[in-house]
């Protein structure tokens, strides 16, 4: 299992094209996801789960992986975060 904390950085938080861009990248990999917030773990190859968190601008998170490919996917998701899901 690996886990690290992020910051979402887009200006309007964790809204649906960047959440619709999480999911889709963690659903690439065969590990399991999970997103912990604010007391709140939920599944983050699920659109439905992501989008319940509401993340906005500065929201921390917590990426938790588990399974054969955990460190590759973390390094992916995370680069999501620190690209502000590429919507400049």
């Amino acid at each position: 299992m690996v886990k690290k904390t992020v910051t979402v950085k887009n200006e309007a938080g964790l809204h649906a094209r960047p959440s619709s861009a999480l999911v889709k990248t963690a659903s690439k990999y065969d590990s399991d996801f999970y997103i912990s917030m604010y007391g709140y773990k939920v599944n983050g190859k699920s659109i439905l789960g992501v989008m319940t968190l509401a993340a906005e601008c500065g929201a921390e998170m917590e990426l938790i992986l588990e399974g054969r490919d955990e460190k590759e996917a973390l390094d992916e998701i995370s680069q999501l975060f620190e690209n502000e899901f590429e919507l400049h």
